[in-house]
């Protein structure tokens, strides 16, 4: 295959049947921010012409792309004036514009795309793919259309953990092909992590002979049992790893397709699987211990900048992402080697010793012409000095550095983590927890209201990041990603005045057509079940709004409204992550509801949800009681739950009582079943 060639197997059966687009309107994903149509359309052969100002360098790229396209379409040689369809590099309108911004023009006479970059007409491009509709024979049917476009943001990115689940080059170019068709520029590889270690390193080979392959199954047998690894030759062994060429090879394949890969080398946490290769870098010297890197051993700082000066070698990006999050901080406060350390530098906490680390490794990077990316979790104990920011845990991290002048890439969990189910979870695959539609996808805004037109300017774009944990196979993780990764697109594309929900939606309908022509697996919009039916309607009882004692308080993360929460009518969806559900922490719950007078009562009944990955749980027990003076309390129902701990799907138990009682106080308690880090979730206390 000659170099920049397409991969035409994606394109082979190209169709784009169905959702024809309105006159006024054009249905493409992302939203263009200014465009036109007029009635009639424009009819083009495959084959047909096309002419280029491109310089010689780009131009052959350019051409193959073209040709290995579904138009396939053909460099002219001789005239240029007989092309039908023209490729120019202009100058630039402004001094501001972007340099990926594009025109399209269709008309009666042919199809134009003028832009300032190769950039600008590779998008132009998509852009004509995705109006095209298949006509008769080899025709394609484009609408008239003027369009003028350019990107809200410069940062559109797309985040794969293939350290949980290992796959293929072959797959991760697939993906790269429909990041290129939605205007997606930058590819985040988390190459590394606790579970497997996923790139070719010469100095240390040790990684990817002891660290890549694991004796189980996938990731979730891992995890329950025992969370080794093994060589590629054990009976069993799954896994897998890059070499230092498939990672070359990657890179190129998405710098043909204006994507910029940026790799991840996780530190100092998730780093159990180097540690079980080279214990000394851990605090305690020994294997399948410590998750996190000794940072008072300088050993520990020639092996990251060795890895990382052979990383850098293979890829060329501004960015290399050093992760920073979750790191358990325990073992350094106990660590010889850690608290001398922090005595030297005039450390006063084990944040400020993580901290230590980042700056260092930032100024590594910067002395070789390149800036650290790192979760938000690199601002605590003080953001070394150019450092960018991503920001996972809400927006708040996110906020504080644009505040202090960091560049920031929004991805919050809530809008932006697509391992959450994306329909009713009874009807869908195992996934992580959570609830996250394409429709809340596509409502996110980067820029948070609370920041000024110049703290704003820090925020470079957004990225849909994929956590592979409950995704074992190619198909399953292609499931979660599509539809919602087009709304991500969008949201990184276009400005929010542009954006529409129905006319997206009848978008993403096509565009799912589309990638299971093109052999994606996605999740089927047109079956989407939607939210949880509890939630639709305000449930009018006894209890609504009566004043609520709490004998135990509930978790601040999750208070779902404050102490009105679980008597204000409304029950909670499939997530409890909706600020519905109030969440008590290593706790039981214990409360009372003051009905403000004796009243008969004849049904007493609280929900609650289990999901074990998130160490959300039922309560082991549940016990209802009525007081008429409030002091002395009449049990009506000794409840047990019958869902074992191991249980690994959502589930919903509804604990009532039903009787006749006459009380004005009631008290509902719910045990928990004592495991340490765990959740109760409930809605709402239900009395009729």
């Amino acid at each position: 295959m000659k170099k920049g060639l397409v991969s035409c197997l994606l394109f082979i059966g190209f169709l784009l049947a169905g959702c024809r687009q309105k006159e006024s309107e054009v249905l493409i994903i992302p939203q263009p921010q200014l465009s036109k149509v007029s009635s009639g359309t424009y009819r083009l052969q495959q084959q047909t012409t096309f002419s280029s100002n491109l310089p010689e360098e780009e131009n052959q790229e350019f051409i193959e792309y073209l040709q290995a396209s579904p138009l396939a379409l053909q460099l002219e040689t001789g005239d240029l004036q007989k092309s039908e369809v023209k490729f120019t590099i202009v100058a630039p309108a402004t001094e501001k514009e972007s340099l990926e911004s594009y025109q399209l023009s269709v008309t009666e006479k042919g199809i134009s795309v003028s832009a300032p970059s190769v950039a600008g007409l590779f998008y132009g491009f998509q852009t004509l793919l995705q109006l095209a509709e298949q006509g008769e024979g080899d025709t394609f049917v484009f609408p008239l259309v003027e369009i003028k476009d350019s990107p809200r943001f410069p940062y559109r990115g797309l985040h794969l953990d293939v350290s949980r689940h290992f796959r293929t080059k072959e797959f991760i170019k697939k993906q790269l092909d429909a990041m290129a068709r939605y205007k997606l520029n930058r590819f985040h590889w988390h190459l590394t992590d606790g579970a497997g270690w996923r790139l070719e390193i010469k100095r240390y080979p040790e990684l990817t002979e002891q660290a890549a392959y694991r004796p189980y199954p996938n990731w979730k047998a891992w995890w329950k049992g025992g969370r080794k690894y093994c060589t590629k030759d054990t009976p069993g062994a799954q896994g897998g790893y890059y070499t230092q060429e498939d990672a070359k090879e990657i890179v190129e394949y998405a710098r043909q397709r204006h994507i910029t890969v940026i790799p991840e080398i996780e530190m100092p946490g998730h780093s159990e699987e180097v540690l079980a290769v080279f214990p000394q870098l851990s605090c305690s010297g020994k294997p399948y211990v410590n998750s996190e890197f000794c940072i008072g051993n300088e050993d520990t700082f020639t092996f990251l900048q060795n890895v990382l000066l052979e990383v850098m070698e293979i890829f060329p990006s501004e960015y290399i992402h050093v992760g920073g999050d979750e790191a358990d901080m325990t073992s350094w406060k106990k660590c010889p080697l850690c608290q001398k350390k922090m005595k030297e530098e005039g450390l006063s906490d084990v944040k400020e010793l993580q901290s230590y680390l980042i700056h260092r490794m930032e100024k590594f990077l910067n002395d070789h012409n390149r800036q650290l990316l790192g979760w938000d979790e690199i601002l605590e104990g003080g953001l070394a000095p150019r450092a960018t920011v991503m920001s996972w845990r809400g927006e708040e991290g996110g906020i504080s550095a644009a505040k202090a002048g960091h560049d920031v890439i929004m991805t919050p969990g809530g809008y932006c983590y697509l391992d959450a189910y994306q329909d009713a979870p009874t009807t869908q695959p195992e996934a992580i927890g959570g609830y996250l539609t394409l429709e809340k996808v596509y409502s996110y805004n980067p820029v948070p209201e609370v920041l000024t037109k110049e703290e704003a300017a820090y925020i470079q774009g957004v990225q849909a990041n994929v956590w592979a944990e409950y995704m074992p196979t190619p198909e399953h993780m292609e499931y979660m990603i599509y539809p919602r990764l087009l709304a991500v697109a969008e949201v990184a594309w276009t400005q929010p005045d542009n954006k529409n929900w129905e006319r997206f939606h009848r978008c993403a309908l096509k565009e799912v057509k589309w990638l299971q022509d093109n052999g994606y697996h996605p999740f089927d919009l047109s079956k989407e079940v939607g939210e949880r039916p509890e939630a639709a309607s305000l449930v009018e009882h006894l209890g609504r709004m009566k004043p609520v004692k709490y004998t135990t308080p509930y978790a601040p993360q999750y208070t779902a409204g404050g102490d009105s929460a679980l008597v204000d009518g409304y029950r909670g969806g499939w997530t409890y992550g909706d600020k519905r559900w109030q969440g008590f922490l290593n706790t039981d719950m214990d409360v009372t509801v003051d009905l403000g007078k004796v009243t008969d009562i004849s049904s007493i009944a609280a929900e609650f949800m289990q999901l074990s990955g998130p160490y959300v749980w039922l309560p082991r027990e549940v016990i209802i009681s009525v007081s008429e003076d409030g002091k002395t309390f009449t049990e009506q129902q000794h409840l047990y739950t019958d869902v074992p701990t191991t249980e690994d799907r959502l589930v919903f138990r509804t604990y009532q009582w039903e009787g006749k009682a006459s009380a004005r106080y009631v008290r509902y308690q719910a045990l928990s079943n004592g495991i340490e880090g765990g959740w109760l979730f409930t809605d709402e206390i239900v009395i009729k």
